[in-house]
Protein backbone atom coordinates (compact mmCIF):
# COMPACT_ATOMS: atom_id res chain seq x y z
CA UNK A 1 0.00 0.00 0.00
CA UNK A 2 2.85 2.36 1.17
CA UNK A 3 4.24 1.96 -2.29
CA UNK A 4 1.33 2.62 -4.15
CA UNK A 5 0.97 6.22 -2.30
CA UNK A 6 4.53 6.56 -3.03
CA UNK A 7 3.81 6.09 -6.94
CA UNK A 8 0.97 8.84 -6.34
CA UNK A 9 2.86 11.53 -5.12
CA UNK A 10 5.42 11.17 -7.46
CA UNK A 11 3.91 11.85 -10.25
CA UNK A 12 1.01 13.96 -8.22
CA UNK A 13 2.36 17.49 -10.31
CA UNK A 14 1.50 15.54 -13.67
CA UNK A 15 -2.07 15.21 -12.90
CA UNK A 16 -3.19 18.00 -14.26
CA UNK A 17 -1.26 16.80 -17.39
CA UNK A 18 -4.10 13.67 -17.75
CA UNK A 19 -6.90 16.25 -16.66
CA UNK A 20 -6.52 19.20 -18.99
CA UNK A 21 -6.00 18.77 -22.14
CA UNK A 22 -7.12 20.47 -25.53
CA UNK A 23 -10.69 19.44 -27.17
CA UNK A 24 -10.45 16.39 -28.71
CA UNK A 25 -11.89 15.31 -32.16
CA UNK A 26 -15.51 14.65 -32.59
CA UNK A 27 -17.37 11.67 -31.33
CA UNK A 28 -18.32 9.45 -33.78
CA UNK A 29 -21.65 8.93 -34.39
CA UNK A 30 -22.78 5.28 -33.49
CA UNK A 31 -24.01 3.23 -30.85
CA UNK A 32 -21.07 0.37 -31.06
CA UNK A 33 -17.89 -0.34 -30.81
CA UNK A 34 -17.48 -2.00 -33.92
CA UNK A 35 -17.11 1.20 -36.65
CA UNK A 36 -13.69 1.78 -35.17
CA UNK A 37 -9.89 0.23 -35.82
CA UNK A 38 -6.93 -0.43 -33.65
CA UNK A 39 -3.41 -1.12 -34.14
CA UNK A 40 -1.85 -3.96 -32.69
CA UNK A 41 1.79 -4.05 -31.28
CA UNK A 42 2.83 -4.86 -35.04
CA UNK A 43 1.25 -1.93 -36.01
CA UNK A 44 -1.10 -3.99 -38.02
CA UNK A 45 -5.41 -2.21 -37.94
CA UNK A 46 -7.95 -4.80 -36.36
CA UNK A 47 -11.35 -3.77 -37.02
CA UNK A 48 -13.23 -4.21 -33.26
CA UNK A 49 -15.77 -5.80 -35.53
CA UNK A 50 -13.87 -8.85 -35.53
CA UNK A 51 -14.95 -9.44 -31.77
CA UNK A 52 -18.35 -8.74 -33.23
CA UNK A 53 -20.21 -11.28 -30.38
CA UNK A 54 -17.73 -11.11 -27.72
CA UNK A 55 -18.13 -9.34 -24.45
CA UNK A 56 -15.20 -6.64 -24.05
CA UNK A 57 -13.32 -5.08 -21.31
CA UNK A 58 -11.62 -2.30 -22.59
CA UNK A 59 -8.51 -0.94 -20.51
CA UNK A 60 -5.84 1.54 -20.67
CA UNK A 61 -3.03 0.15 -18.31
CA UNK A 62 0.51 0.84 -17.22
CA UNK A 63 3.65 -1.16 -16.56
CA UNK A 64 4.86 0.95 -13.77
CA UNK A 65 1.76 2.09 -11.54
CA UNK A 66 0.13 1.51 -8.25
CA UNK A 67 -2.43 -0.61 -10.22
CA UNK A 68 -0.03 -2.51 -12.35
CA UNK A 69 -0.79 -5.84 -10.13
CA UNK A 70 -4.12 -5.88 -11.46
CA UNK A 71 -2.91 -7.32 -14.62
CA UNK A 72 -3.03 -10.21 -13.11
CA UNK A 73 -6.43 -10.17 -11.71
CA UNK A 74 -7.69 -9.05 -15.59
CA UNK A 75 -5.61 -12.44 -16.25
CA UNK A 76 -7.94 -14.30 -14.00
CA UNK A 77 -10.75 -12.87 -15.18
CA UNK A 78 -9.77 -14.14 -19.15
CA UNK A 79 -8.82 -17.54 -18.01
CA UNK A 80 -11.95 -18.24 -16.21
CA UNK A 81 -14.34 -16.65 -19.00
CA UNK A 82 -12.54 -16.32 -22.34
CA UNK A 83 -14.48 -19.65 -23.67
CA UNK A 84 -17.64 -17.97 -22.82
CA UNK A 85 -16.61 -14.95 -25.17
CA UNK A 86 -15.08 -12.46 -23.17
CA UNK A 87 -12.01 -10.37 -24.22
CA UNK A 88 -9.52 -8.03 -22.30
CA UNK A 89 -8.37 -5.44 -25.00
CA UNK A 90 -5.32 -4.47 -23.36
CA UNK A 91 -4.30 -0.52 -24.79
CA UNK A 92 -0.94 0.75 -22.66
CA UNK A 93 -1.02 4.13 -22.56
CA UNK A 94 1.91 6.58 -20.86
CA UNK A 95 -0.21 10.03 -20.84
CA UNK A 96 -0.73 9.56 -16.50
CA UNK A 97 2.53 10.07 -15.09
CA UNK A 98 4.42 8.38 -17.80
CA UNK A 99 4.21 5.41 -15.85
CA UNK A 100 4.07 3.15 -19.39
CA UNK A 101 7.64 4.10 -21.07
CA UNK A 102 9.62 2.15 -23.23
CA UNK A 103 8.51 0.27 -26.66
CA UNK A 104 5.60 -1.92 -27.38
CA UNK A 105 8.26 -4.53 -27.25
CA UNK A 106 9.14 -3.58 -23.28
CA UNK A 107 5.91 -3.32 -22.36
CA UNK A 108 4.80 -6.54 -23.78
CA UNK A 109 7.91 -8.21 -22.60
CA UNK A 110 7.23 -6.92 -19.01
CA UNK A 111 3.60 -7.89 -19.10
CA UNK A 112 4.13 -11.38 -20.23
CA UNK A 113 7.19 -12.28 -18.60
CA UNK A 114 5.77 -10.85 -14.68
CA UNK A 115 2.27 -11.55 -15.10
CA UNK A 116 1.95 -13.87 -17.55
CA UNK A 117 -0.93 -12.15 -19.58
CA UNK A 118 -1.95 -13.60 -23.08
CA UNK A 119 -4.71 -11.52 -23.45
CA UNK A 120 -4.69 -9.02 -26.67
CA UNK A 121 -2.17 -6.20 -26.07
CA UNK A 122 -2.45 -3.01 -28.59
CA UNK A 123 -0.97 -0.50 -29.43
CA UNK A 124 0.78 2.21 -27.14
CA UNK A 125 -2.15 5.22 -27.42
CA UNK A 126 -3.23 8.51 -26.05
CA UNK A 127 -6.96 8.66 -24.30
CA UNK A 128 -7.43 12.37 -23.75
CA UNK A 129 -6.89 15.30 -25.20
CA UNK A 130 -6.81 16.29 -29.07
CA UNK A 131 -4.33 13.28 -29.77
CA UNK A 132 -7.18 10.97 -27.79
CA UNK A 133 -7.32 8.02 -30.15
CA UNK A 134 -10.94 7.70 -31.47
CA UNK A 135 -11.97 4.73 -30.13
CA UNK A 136 -11.42 6.42 -26.38
CA UNK A 137 -13.48 9.35 -27.51
CA UNK A 138 -15.93 7.37 -27.87
CA UNK A 139 -16.19 5.36 -25.21
CA UNK A 140 -15.90 8.41 -23.12
CA UNK A 141 -19.24 9.67 -24.68
CA UNK A 142 -21.41 7.12 -23.94
CA UNK A 143 -19.95 6.28 -19.90
CA UNK A 144 -18.56 9.38 -17.81
CA UNK A 145 -16.51 8.87 -15.14
CA UNK A 146 -18.09 7.19 -12.96
CA UNK A 147 -16.42 8.89 -9.36
CA UNK A 148 -13.61 6.81 -7.46
CA UNK A 149 -14.51 4.18 -4.72
CA UNK A 150 -14.10 6.73 -1.54
CA UNK A 151 -14.23 4.27 1.00
CA UNK A 152 -11.14 2.97 -0.27
CA UNK A 153 -7.90 4.62 0.87
CA UNK A 154 -6.47 5.10 -2.36
CA UNK A 155 -9.45 5.85 -4.24
CA UNK A 156 -10.48 8.92 -1.21
CA UNK A 157 -6.35 9.90 -1.77
CA UNK A 158 -7.44 9.88 -5.62
CA UNK A 159 -10.50 11.68 -5.40
CA UNK A 160 -8.64 14.70 -2.33
CA UNK A 161 -6.17 15.08 -5.02
CA UNK A 162 -8.15 15.76 -8.40
CA UNK A 163 -10.39 17.74 -6.71
CA UNK A 164 -7.68 20.08 -5.24
CA UNK A 165 -6.65 20.94 -8.40
CA UNK A 166 -10.29 21.17 -10.01
CA UNK A 167 -13.36 21.33 -7.56
CA UNK A 168 -15.72 19.97 -11.08
CA UNK A 169 -13.02 17.28 -11.77
CA UNK A 170 -15.70 14.48 -11.53
CA UNK A 171 -17.66 16.12 -14.06
CA UNK A 172 -15.21 15.71 -16.82
CA UNK A 173 -15.38 12.60 -18.48
CA UNK A 174 -11.91 12.13 -19.09
CA UNK A 175 -9.86 8.78 -17.96
CA UNK A 176 -8.27 10.15 -15.02
CA UNK A 177 -6.14 7.10 -14.10
CA UNK A 178 -4.56 4.17 -15.25
CA UNK A 179 -6.70 1.25 -15.47
CA UNK A 180 -10.10 2.38 -15.92
CA UNK A 181 -11.92 -0.12 -17.55
CA UNK A 182 -15.36 0.29 -20.11
CA UNK A 183 -17.62 -2.97 -20.57
CA UNK A 184 -18.80 -3.86 -24.09
CA UNK A 185 -21.74 -6.13 -24.53
CA UNK A 186 -22.10 -8.28 -27.22
CA UNK A 187 -23.85 -5.87 -28.95
CA UNK A 188 -21.28 -3.50 -29.11
CA UNK A 189 -22.34 -1.19 -26.80
CA UNK A 190 -20.61 0.20 -23.50
CA UNK A 191 -22.73 -0.72 -20.27
CA UNK A 192 -19.98 0.03 -17.92
CA UNK A 193 -17.23 1.96 -16.89
CA UNK A 194 -15.02 0.98 -13.64
CA UNK A 195 -12.48 3.51 -12.34
CA UNK A 196 -9.00 2.00 -11.37
CA UNK A 197 -10.60 1.47 -7.99
CA UNK A 198 -13.58 -0.52 -8.35
CA UNK A 199 -13.31 -3.98 -6.64
CA UNK A 200 -12.57 -6.81 -9.08
CA UNK A 201 -15.50 -9.12 -7.45
CA UNK A 202 -17.96 -5.96 -8.13
CA UNK A 203 -16.61 -5.88 -12.05
CA UNK A 204 -16.98 -9.89 -12.42
CA UNK A 205 -20.73 -9.78 -11.23
CA UNK A 206 -21.23 -7.07 -14.24
CA UNK A 207 -19.21 -8.66 -16.45
CA UNK A 208 -21.23 -12.29 -15.81
CA UNK A 209 -24.57 -10.57 -16.13
CA UNK A 210 -23.79 -10.00 -19.82
CA UNK A 211 -21.75 -13.27 -20.47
Amino acid sequence: MKKVYTILLATLCLVAVGCKQKAEPVVADTDNIYQFSVLDGALNTVPLSDYQGKVLLVVNTATQCGFTPQYEELQKLYDKYHDRGFEVLDFPCNQFGEQAPGSYDEIHSFCTGTYNITFPQMSKIDVNGDSADALYVWLKSKAPFGGFDTTDRIGAYLDHMFRSQDSLYDQNPDIKWNFTKFLIDRNGKVVGRFEPTAKMAEMEVTIVSVL
